[in-house]
């Protein structure tokens, strides 16, 4: 029996992975197995892989934009200003349940607003998570429950509610290709058709709260873990070397700033939403920090340099991980490996649901984006859930659901580089075993079951 290249290309990609191996070679050297396997050549291999780091040349403007205005929201101190202000609440009420229940929910809120309302995608992380670091120490939470909240932001809302990010997965990309591959979408609801998959997000999302990760679990005062958390209090921007540059060294937080900061997040979410543009609606909003003399012209350069610094390795990811996409593709043996899989169920919806859902999760697991997923998937899937009578609605929940299954738990996601960028920070969360698996376990598997269930009965 022929071994699938796409199969053992992600296989590799996601072995190299777990046994430590840095997250672009591991992407490369699958590729490049992948590419030798199909019997591409070394030569076209690297072609593909080429092509598609070319094509991630928008994702890499989009990072540094959204990084550039994440920092100048960094500069005008309003991060700072919110991790003080619940450090102080934290400092005054002490560490009880309440406390600690209304910090999960204000994390999860800002992580779900990152993909909408405050177009700076997991860019805030990094700003805003380390000066909490020293109260999750006292509070004695694992940190891996962190990361889980956060990663339940920041997939849930793209795949279910249609703005910002949502709009680009969910109406942009999705619906576009499923109604070039034939059916018609006019009617179709994408609310109502990933409620139900949703719903599964939010069932991993109580069981990682109550459930895996409610024991206490301690970790060492590392030195920055308390000056971050001072600098916080006190409104100060945190030092260039204590945080890898990745603030502009944020000034005292004052009304004004945190006024110009409000007005640039609505400029921002405003343009977004009549050009349908990230990219514009960045600009703009760091336009209106440079306008009113928040980010001096001075110090743009610097401001955006460190934007561009802050999000440089999960972008240069991304792109690599497009290059693996691309890869894929040229195998040609996406639709060979669903052509295989539809011989194990000849006809029978609940095998053929499970089975389309399942070879999602490897291929997103592999390129680390549910946005190039959906692409590779629409025109296979589409015909073939037609011919075995699902619904349109029904379509739309499997293509939708395989394309977010495996963003969480991958190691080349986003969702999950994300996370640890704010958690690692002091040395003491593992990208793998903290990030990586419990947002796998939390999150893939309620999302296939859900799934599964939508595919049933929409």
């Amino acid at each position: 029996m022929t071994i699938n290249a796409v199969l053992l290309a992600v296989v590799i990609m996601l072995g190299l992975s777990l046994a430590r191996v840095h997250v672009v070679l591991s992407l490369l050297i699958g590729a490049l197995a992948g590419g030798l396997i199909a019997g591409l050549g070394i030569t076209d291999t690297l072609e593909a892989f080429q092509e598609g780091i070319r094509n991630g040349a928008q994702i890499a403007l989009s990072y540094a934009l959204l990084g550039a205005f994440a920092v100048a929201i960094a500069h005008s101190g309003l991060p700072q200003s919110l991790a003080g202000t619940v450090i102080k609440r934290i400092d005054a009420a002490g560490t009880g349940g309440m406390i600690k229940y209304m910090l999960f929910a204000g994390l999860i809120v800002m992580s779900c607003f990152s993909q909408n309302l405050i177009p700076i995608h997991i860019a805030f992380i990094p700003l805003l998570v380390p000066p909490l670091l020293l109260a999750f120490n006292r509070m004695q939470i694992d940190r891996r429950l962190i990361a889980c909240l956060l990663t339940f932001g920041l997939v849930t809302t793209y795949m279910f509610i249609p703005y910002g990010f949502g709009d680009i997965y969910l109406n942009q990309i999705m619906l576009k290709n499923v109604g070039e591959a034939g059916i018609d979408i006019a009617n179709i609801s994408v609310i109502q058709a990933m409620a139900i998959p949703a719903l599964g997000m939010f069932i991993g999302l109580l069981t990682a709260v109550f459930i895996s990760y409610r024991k206490p679990r301690q970790y060492q005062q590392v030195a920055i873990d308390k000056e971050a958390r001072d600098a916080a209090v006190q409104g100060k921007g945190l030092k260039d070397d204590e945080l890898s540059k990745t603030t502009a060294g944020a000034k005292a937080q004052s009304k004004l700033k945190t006024l110009v900061a409000l007005a640039a997040i609505v400029t921002a979410f405003v343009v977004q939403l009549y050009t349908d543009s990230l990219l514009l609606g960045s600009m703009f909003g760091f336009g209106v920090f440079m306008a009113t003399g928040v980010v001096k012209w001075r110090d743009a350069d610097t401001v955006f340099n460190d934007g561009i610094k802050l999000m440089a390795m999960i972008g240069f990811i991304m792109i690599t991980a497009q290059g693996f996409a691309e890869v894929m593709k040229a195998t040609g043996e996406i639709a060979p490996l669903i052509d295989g899989a539809t011989n194990l169920f000849a006809g029978n919806k609940a095998i053929a649901a499970l089975v389309m859902l399942g070879i999602g999760l490897v291929v997103t697991m592999g390129i680390g984006s549910s946005f190039s997923t959906i692409p590779i998937i629409a025109a296979i899937y589409v015909p073939l859930c037609i011919s075995l009578g699902f619904s349109p609605l029904a379509t739309v929940a499997i293509i939708g659901t395989a394309g977010a299954l495996g963003d969480a738990g991958s190691p080349a996601s986003d969702s999950t580089l994300g996370p640890t960028s704010g958690l690692n920070i002091d040395g003491q969360h593992d990208h793998i075993k903290d990030s990586v698996v419990p947002t796998f376990l939390h999150y893939n598997i309620p999302l296939l079951v859900f799934g599964w269930i939508a595919a049933m009965v929409l």
